[in-house]
């Protein structure tokens, strides 16, 4: 099957070759030189950067309809995104062998991860984006805790142009998708605005014997930006995003049909303050203000009249908040040799009631605990002669639990000639502890004396291009290696002591190919492999169990050690555009949860194949909105296959719409 949905693929991507070379001169496509902010926090070009870096434009996605953060994700290279089967399930993204909260993720600088790195992307969508970036690598240097293995940032669209869009579409599953976007500005500011709302019955429905279940995901988000200039030296900008969504599953912790009422709620509320003012003399500093607050709701109640048995009712309100300031001066020594120092301050809360009702009688418990980070930071960038570029960086960071901890990133870029750079770099990177692995009362304690998780990581990797730019390649060597990993255990070394210990290692290497080709004008073709070696080195609590998370020696789960995305996109512009791509995941180790003790499990490898197409069918200069009809088809071939065992992916998915322009 994989191989004939490969073949299928190669065949769409040569006839449309075929197609578009019809009549066609082929011209040469002059490299350019992006700029990027999220690898240094400055803009700069791109070729400066000693890190590996990933761009996605937010209208390239948009015409594909890819609608959500994780599907975007899903294609780039080093990045594997793991989904608890159905619309709104839980979401966790791995890069580079790191945990699922070694991810720092950033929506216009503002941390939006929960405290200690958890972060679930099934609830972010792409309405109103400009552009995502993908770090590679740690950033701890630039962001503090949970940048181990990657950042990734979305950029809110600035407005500027005056438009107007609309786009609704619905498809399989029951699911409507409404999305109206607006924009405009003037000489001395700009603003867009952009309102989701999307609904779905969901996957899980019916279980085995036929019988209902509520498995509805709703999610509404509203995204704004608005930018002032009142002077030449001075920028404003300010982003708001709220988001409100809620999933109902029938399943447990293993995949099983059990509930029919139990539901997660959360209420995202995400502001961000960033102001730029330009000194003279080359000297410009940075403020940024930034506040993220999630309301969050897990209800399980009591089915009917007769559940009266176990713990049969439960409910749990959290409230988490992040607050931060960041104050950066940079001196731009020239355009591309800048120095930075800069100070954060950043507060943490989580405070959180929980009540249950069970054949025992009822109980209740409440959690609140707060901490307080400040981070002293440098960085300096050299480009000398426009062929070799360094970077360099160092942050101390004095926490309220865990200290002072220092972290380091240098990297060198070599410019071998217009078509070939060379780079290498290195860092080390950390990740706090959770609130709840510091600070649990009751039946588990935590442990306030816990070390953040760390790493050490390098690479090396080169670019090259050809045939005047049409051609891209890249490819990426990298090691990283993960010390004082948190562990829980039942048995507490000493008598009433905690159950959360710095004990376990691992180390996570690989191979990051990527190719990018513009064989004509209208037609791009690009694909990408990840090749990963993941291993415990230190078992730590879990030592002699070799069902164990941590099982000495073993793949570290959930990591598939083959990762490969392939796509060829068709446009023609002002008329439509055509995306034809394959995603295939290796084999991966999991655990099955369907009995006590969890044992481990081989969740199969799969590949899914994508289809998705723009139209214009209606294009009217007399101040009427242009009608685009959309289409995209997920999972073509109706692949069975899961991300989570216990938990089948959706199958074949077809959405159907229109865009309104105005």
């Amino acid at each position: 099957m994989q191989v004939s949905i490969i073949g299928k693929l190669l065949l769409v991507i040569t006839l449309l070759v075929a197609v578009s070379a019809q009549g066609q001169q082929v011209a040469d496509t002059t490299m350019l030189d992006p700029i990027v902010v999220t690898a240094t926090r400055i803009p700069v070009r791109r070729s400066l950067v000693t890190a590996q870096v990933t761009v996605l434009r937010g209208d390239d996605l948009a015409a594909r309809g890819v609608d959500y953060l994780l599907e975007a994700l899903k294609e780039v290279v080093g990045v594997s995104v793991i989904q608890t089967g159905s619309f709104g399930g839980a979401t966790s993204v791995f890069m580079r062998g790191g945990e699922s909260d070694y991810v720092q993720v950033l929506v216009d600088g503002v941390p939006v991860n929960e405290p200690g790195g958890a972060y679930n992307f099934a609830d972010l969508p792409l309405n109103n984006v400009d552009r995502v970036e993908i770090v590679h690598g740690p950033a701890s240097v630039l962001y503090g805790s949970d940048a181990i293995a990657g950042v990734v940032q979305v950029f809110t669209k600035t407005g500027n142009t005056p438009r107007a869009r609309a786009n609704v579409r619905g498809g399989t599953f029951g699911t409507v998708d409404v999305t109206a976007d607006v924009s405009g500005g003037s000489g001395i500011g700009a603003y867009s605005f952009s309102v989701k709302n999307f609904s779905t019955n969901g996957v899980y429905t019916r279980d085995s014997a036929g019988a209902p279940f509520d498995n509805d995901y709703r999610n509404t988000v509203a995204a704004g930006r608005f930018t002032l200039r009142p002077d030449d030296q001075t920028d404003v900008g300010f982003s708001v995003r709220y988001a409100d969504s809620k999933f109902n599953f029938p399943t447990d912790g293993s995949g099983a049909f059990v509930d029919q009422n139990s539901f997660t709620q959360s209420k995202v509320t995400t502001l961000g303050l960033d102001l730029v003012r330009r000194l003279g003399s080359g000297f410009e500093t940075r403020i940024l203000l930034a506040s993220n607050n999630i309301d969050a709701t897990f209800d399980d109640s009591q089915d009917g009249p007769a559940d009266t048995l176990g713990f049969f009712e439960f409910r749990n309100l959290a409230d988490v908040q992040r607050q931060s300031g960041d104050v950066r001066l940079n001196y731009y020594l020239s355009q591309d040799n800048v120095l930075t120092a800069g100070f954060e301050i950043e507060e943490q809360t989580q405070r959180s009631f929980s009540e249950s009702n069970s054949q025992f009688g009822p109980s209740s418990d409440s959690f609140d605990a707060d901490r307080d980070n400040r981070a002293y930071y440098a960085q300096a960038i050299f480009d000398l002669a426009d062929r070799f570029s360094v970077s360099a960086g160092l942050r101390l960071d004095d926490n309220e639990s865990f200290g002072t901890f220092v972290t380091y990133r240098g990297g060198v870029a070599l410019r071998l000639s217009q078509q070939t750079r060379f780079r290498v770099s290195a860092g080390t990177g950390f990740k706090e502890p959770t609130f709840f692995e510091n600070f649990a009362t009751g039946f588990v304690l935590g442990n306030p004396e816990l070390d953040p998780e760390k790493s050490l990581s390098w690479e090396v990797g080169i670019e090259q291009t050809a045939l005047g730019g049409r051609v891209q390649f890249s490819g990426t060597y990298f090691r990283q290696d993960f010390e004082d990993l948190i562990q829980f255990t039942f048995a507490s070394p000493t008598v009433g002591g905690p159950n959360y210990f710095n004990i376990a290692e691992a180390r996570a290497s690989g191979v990051e190919l990527q190719v990018t080709a513009v064989p004509v004008p209208q037609l791009t073709v690009a694909g990408n492999i990840s090749l990963l070696d993941t291993e415990v080195t230190d078992a730590g609590f879990d030592a002699g169990d070799p069902e164990a998370t941590f099982a000495l020696g073993e793949r570290l789960l959930r990591r598939p050690e083959v990762v490969f995305s392939m796509t060829a996109s068709y446009h023609v512009p002002g008329r439509g555009s055509a995306t034809a791509g394959v995603h295939h995941v290796g084999d991966r180790i999991d655990r099955d949860f369907s009995s006590f003790p969890a044992s481990r499990v081989v969740l199969t490898s799969y590949t899914t194949v994508e289809l998705s197409g723009e139209a214009t069918i209606l294009r009217n200069d007399a101040g009427l909105p242009d009608v685009t009809a959309t289409l995209r088809v997920e999972n073509l071939f109706d692949e069975d296959y899961q991300s989570v065992f216990g938990f089948p992916a959706r199958g074949r998915t077809i959405f159907l719409g229109a865009r309104l322009d105005i």
